[in-house]
């Protein structure tokens, strides 16, 4: 995971997503599941999150194909604890819907309030670690806590794509560029560890 910088508010997005929303509210100011079907407003505003936030799991830093990756609108604040920001852009996420299954009512770091470089990658192994220079023990276990949450190293297909990027990269078959823009964590990590080609 790395640090993102929040990206503003779309234009229509008051009109077509928090007005009909807030009316949702009005009449369910708690709403039960069953309530919250038909009314997922902010699924209307994924085509501007994939384009403020580059097409990239801001929890996994990983691309997600427009052809064959499922992404999704995840609230990084429950909607079942805060209801009343269910239709609010600064609480939307950006990531793969495998990602958002995993965090559900859980608390992991938040991209848009991290520091740069919690989180590193061991090349040998290709596992996300905490960066070993934390020395505030409640950022450690936050970063504990967020690799185990969203299983950052023990989904293997995760782990294998790693290794398939890093592996193309070393064979010359794909560009520095080309990475920074697919899997930005490997990059930067390959660009602290003086391990660029």
């Amino acid at each position: 995971m790395l640090p993102i910088q929040a990206k503003p508010e779309p234009a229509n997005f008051d009109l077509n997503v928090r007005q009909p929303g807030l009316n949702v509210l009005l009449i369910h100011p708690n709403p039960t599941e069953k309530e919250w079907k038909g009314k997922e407003f902010w699924q209307k505003s994924l085509p501007e999150l994939r384009t403020a936030y580059n097409q990239i799991c801001v929890y996994s830093s990983t691309w997600i194909p427009h052809s064959t990756g499922t992404h999704s609108v995840d609230h990084f604040i429950p909607k079942k604890l805060r209801p009343d920001l269910a239709y609010e852009w600064s609480n939307f996420r950006y990531v793969s819907t495998r990602f958002n299954s995993r965090k559900g009512l859980k608390t992991i770091l938040d991209p848009f309030l991290m520091v740069e470089f919690l989180f590193q990658i061991d090349f040998k192994t290709l596992f996300i670690k905490p960066n070993a220079a934390i020395v505030d023990n409640a950022v450690l276990v936050s970063v504990q806590n967020t690799i185990k949450i969203l299983k950052l190293n023990d989904d293997d297909e995760l782990v294998k794509e790693r290794f398939e990027y890093c592996t193309l990269y070393w064979n010359n078959e794909i560009t520095f560029d080309y990475l920074s823009k697919k899997v930005p964590l490997i990059a930067l990590e390959l660009q602290r560890q003086n391990l660029i080609n």
